[in-house]
């Protein structure tokens, strides 16, 4: 550690660039070689592109996580007990997912319909109607 004087430090030419206090002295720490070395290599696997995909994927993580915490107050449960704790957080990730889902943009083309069933092939070659949906079927 490096400690410089007020009398040291005030008449110092690059004294802005170091600190922007008027009156105290400056402190400077140095960490120990190994300490140095391995921030050295780890800011330079930092700038590499598979470290930066990797961060990518942390970072969604954390932000989802930072949501439920701090926008839906999930750090505090409104209820006692582990099945009821865990039934509010469930119904609480379905209503964040609902959400996100309603602000998607609609597809511009119509997803593709689904191959009929056996069932349906065997309704349809012998002219047999079938309902839309299983819902009707009781109407």
């Amino acid at each position: 550690m490096a400690r410089f004087t007020k009398s040291q430090c005030r008449p110092c030419p690059v004294r802005t660039q170091c600190t922007s206090t008027t009156d105290n002295a400056r402190t400077v720490g140095f960490p120990p070689r190994e300490l140095r070395d391995l921030q050295l290599r780890v800011r330079a696997e930092q700038q590499k592109p598979e470290w930066k995909t990797r961060d990518a994927v942390r970072s969604g993580v954390e932000s989802t996580v930072n949501e439920f915490a701090h926008g839906h107050g999930m750090r505090r449960c409104r209820y006692r007990g582990q099945p009821k704790a865990h039934i509010q957080h469930v119904l609480t990730a379905i209503a964040v997912n609902i959400e996100r889902l309603s602000g998607l943009s609609p597809t511009e083309e119509p997803p593709t319909p689904r191959r009929p069933t056996a069932f349906q092939d065997y309704l349809d070659q012998r002219e047999i109607p079938r309902p839309k949906s299983w819902r009707t079927l009781g109407t």
